[in-house]
């Protein structure tokens, strides 16, 4: 187990490191820089070369590549997240508070997200071929077909322009916590539900459908188990241990799915914040926000598989060869 778990923290790593060489690359690619940016914005006009080679010694964009990448490993390996390179402020202060405000969000969201897609998955697995079992499959798939951000419109058009019943856009005042106005949260976490919970449901559904054809569950029929005892601890477990990647994965798609919805809702989290780096080519304030995002990302699917071994003996015999 522990070579194992070595071996899956080393990968964790070399992911985590190759997200920030892509990342890094990319900003090499483009077409300006910071420096050409600020000077841009100045209103001042095209900026002279004598300018752009004056800020860019200012900012350190004037070392090769290799040497700033170094510099910017060397430092976030010591925790230090380096200073934006518009604001000059360090890149933990700016992350503080947007990051609170979207890990909220995506809490909120991934707290209801699990119970409710093994709910809707197990039900709906158990009396595979009925009513039930149809009507949930076919909201799924029809929710998975339509891109997240169609329901975030028709959302604010019905609920809050129609209805008047929720805020159309969920801003804060600077300093303010969401749970200072919890009902900013409401359409932010259902149009999330909706474009995240169909893939997991589906998965959770299937794997259930496949436990109770099992010869396995038809034996315990047969000794006279089944209602609520026959589904809590002979199918939920075995349907469930083998969804617990699907519903890693739809946690992890919360990181893409709360970029889209902060901006259609004006949600005052990471992702506007990151956008602005984005435009302004603040390369220490994309750079380590990205390789922080990929960092949990690749935590919560090696979570998931330590969650898997420790529910499944037929997982950790696959991956340990039977030794404990």
């Amino acid at each position: 187990m522990i070579r194992y778990i070595a071996r899956r923290l080393g990968a964790a790593v070399l992911v985590v490191f190759v997200v920030g060489v892509i990342v890094f690359c990319l900003f090499e690619v483009l077409d300006s820089d910071a420096a050409v940016v600020t000077l841009t914005r100045s209103g001042g006009g095209d900026p002279s070369p004598e300018q752009l080679a004056a800020l860019r010694a200012e900012l350190g964009l004037d070392r090769p590549a290799v040497v700033r990448f170094a510099e910017w490993q060397f430092a976030f390996l010591h925790g230090d997240l380096g200073d934006s390179l518009i604001s000059g402020r360090p890149v933990r202060d700016v992350l503080s508070g947007r990051l609170v405000n979207s890990v909220t969000l995506a809490f909120l969201t991934a707290a209801l997200l699990i119970p409710l897609a093994i709910a809707l998955g197990t039900v709906a697995g158990a009396r595979a071929g009925s009513l039930l079992d149809r009507v949930v499959s076919m909201s799924a798939i029809a929710a998975e077909s339509v891109p997240s951000f169609v329901f975030g419109v028709l959302l604010v058009a019905t609920v809050s322009l129609s209805l008047h019943l929720l805020p159309a856009v969920s801003l804060l005042p600077t300093g303010a916590s969401a749970w200072d106005r919890p009902e900013i949260l409401v359409l932010p976490v259902i149009c999330l539900l909706i474009g995240l919970s169909p893939h997991p449901v589906r998965m959770v559904r299937a794997q259930t459908a496949e436990v109770m054809a099992s010869h396995y569950i038809r034996t315990a029929r047969l000794n006279g188990i089944g209602g609520m005892r026959l589904m809590l601890r002979h199918v939920a477990p075995n349907a469930i241990s083998a969804s617990i990647h699907p519903l890693a994965g739809s946690v992890v798609g919360l990181i893409g799915g709360i970029a889209v919805v902060e901006t259609l809702f004006s949600y005052p989290g990471l992702s506007q914040e990151l956008l602005r780096a984005v435009a302004a080519r603040d390369f220490p304030f994309v750079q380590s926000t990205a390789v922080l995002l990929a960092a949990v990302g690749v935590a919560v699917y090696l979570v998931a598989d330590l969650a898997t071994l420790l529910v499944s003996p037929r997982a950790r015999h696959s991956v340990l060869g039977g030794r404990g």
